[in-house]
């Protein structure tokens, strides 16, 4: 999913450069027709770009501009009022993070930031109303290889989870937890292959695991 958006959002940012070209209404291509640029009413800077993508006769698409520049994209694909997704550009103008809403309310819960190689390096997530970040993924080569999370609120990491990539899919090898609030887990579950699992507790605190 990750990568999916990080490749639509160089598609539309190419579109918003062109815009920038247009100086009239002759000759315009549709793609062109569909963008309507705002400027600022005292200097006359470009200032947004609204943009209908699939040529229904719907803004979808709002690019923040600062002149030729742009400093953000709200994209709105399902036209309900509500953006799902936000891109943010750096000054070179490269995609650097992509925000979007997994819970459909209109508001920034997650975000992806991109390796070099433009796919996900890693994503923060708001597991909570609140918005605050309280999980975090990390990824390699576009496939998660582990996450840590804050999942009571406390504002203190207490779950790790390892990812097994050898195989087509990635999988959940094992998950350890802090069960007593002492910042480092003591229990761990570890999942094999076959299906079983592996459940060690750290009854003394020092990083050594053993059957309960």
């Amino acid at each position: 999913m990750a990568t999916r958006l990080f490749v639509f959002g160089r598609r539309v940012l190419a579109l918003n450069i062109g815009a920038l070209t247009l100086t009239c209404a002759c000759g315009r291509t549709s793609e062109q027709k569909a963008i309507e640029p705002v400027y600022d009413k005292q200097t006359g800077r470009l200032e947004l770009l609204k943009f209908d993508a699939n040529g229904n006769g719907k803004t979808d698409t709002l690019s923040y501009m600062d002149g030729s520049r742009i400093l953000r994209i709200e994209i709105d694909k399902d036209e309900d009022g509500k953006p799902e997704r936000w891109e943010y550009y750096d000054d070179e103008q490269k995609l650097v993070k992509v925000g979007f809403s997994r819970s459909g309310a209109g508001k920034e819960d997650a975000w992806s930031f991109a390796a070099p190689d433009g796919t996900p390096a890693r994503i923060e997530i708001a597991t909570m109303a609140d918005g605050k970040v309280r999980r975090t993924e990390y990824y390699e080569k576009g496939a998660i290889a582990r996450a840590e999370e804050d999942s009571d609120g406390d504002d203190v990491i207490d779950k790790w989870e390892t990812y097994d990539n050898a195989g087509p899919e990635s999988r959940l090898a094992s998950v350890s937890f802090d069960l007593h609030h002492r910042g480092s887990p003591d229990r761990r579950l570890t999942y094999e292959v076959s299906g079983a699992v592996l459940v060690e507790v750290d009854p003394d605190g020092d990083g050594k695991f053993v059957l309960p």
